[in-house]
């Protein structure tokens, strides 16, 4: 299920696979109509993603990756862009040769993360290797990885990125884009957990919530004083109001 609000004025939505053909029909999809730019997954260093030949395999894979990238730029009716890593591994870090690819194959702009698949999302992100990207492409570059604050934004802007791209660091902190746009958050923590919630009842089931939001719940409490056990209780919460319940007691703190 796609979905996306009137409040975002860019909406992108990301597709993975690893057969041109297929690729290019999900790039004329109804749902993905609604989105304003379509993005390739090359980077998941999920397993089940890499074995499948799907995700950052795909850099070990140039021929293909660009067969896929032209197949979805001939079908778009909007702008094609690509994300990937520096390599599959240390000793095998493509990335430049891989963007310099996506640029051909006719991507409007690409994102790095800067890790390998090997990496996952463990070490440091290497920003100068992002720079040296910038430095020798002619499309526009998005910089991701490790940016959680203000310095580390920074950091990142100083690589001459024209975009950057947060993940991990706004789990259990949307606020976090607020903080960098110089707007400080200083509101209540479980009020936003309860807006969180209202907004995707109004979309999946209560079932399946209940599964899917434990994780961002422990993501809202990380750092915060709490007993093993009550991170136990949230992570096999049997309720969202249950965990709600849980939290307030937490966050009120």
């Amino acid at each position: 299920m796609t979905v996306s609000s009137p409040l975002e004025k860019v909406k992108i939505g990301q597709i993975f696979g690893h057969e041109p053909e297929v690729m290019a029909q999900a790039v004329l999809n109804p749902l993905l109509q609604q989105y304003d730019i379509i993005d390739i997954n090359m980077g998941c260093p999920a397993p089940k993603v890499f074995k499948n030949g799907e995700g950052s395999a795909l850099m070990g894979n140039l021929p293909l990756a660009e067969k896929i990238i032209k197949a979805c730029v001939s079908q778009a009716k909007v702008p094609v862009s690509v994300k990937f890593r520096l390599g599959i591994d240390s000793d095998h870090e493509n990335f430049l040769e891989f963007g310099k690819m996506c640029q051909e194959a006719g991507a409007s702009f690409v994102t790095l993360h800067s890790r390998t698949t090997a990496q996952g999302y463990s070490g440091k992100a290497d920003y100068e290797k992002i720079a040296s990207l910038k430095a020798k492409l002619d499309i526009p570059v998005v910089g991701n990885g490790d940016v959680t604050d203000m310095e580390s934004y920074q950091s990142m802007l100083a690589t001459g990125v024209d975009g950057v791209m947060i993940g991990r660091g706004a789990q259990g902190r949307p606020w976090l884009f607020s903080e960098l746009k110089g707007k400080p958050f200083d509101g209540n923590k479980f009020e936003v957990v309860k807006r969180h919630v209202e907004i995707l009842r109004q979309h999946y089931e209560e079932e399946w919530l209940t599964l899917y939001l434990r994780k961002h719940f422990l993501w809202y409490v990380a750092g915060c004083e709490c007993a093993s056990k009550t991170r136990l209780e949230l992570a096999t919460s049997p309720s969202v109001d249950k965990s709600i319940q849980i939290l307030e007691e937490i966050l009120s703190k």
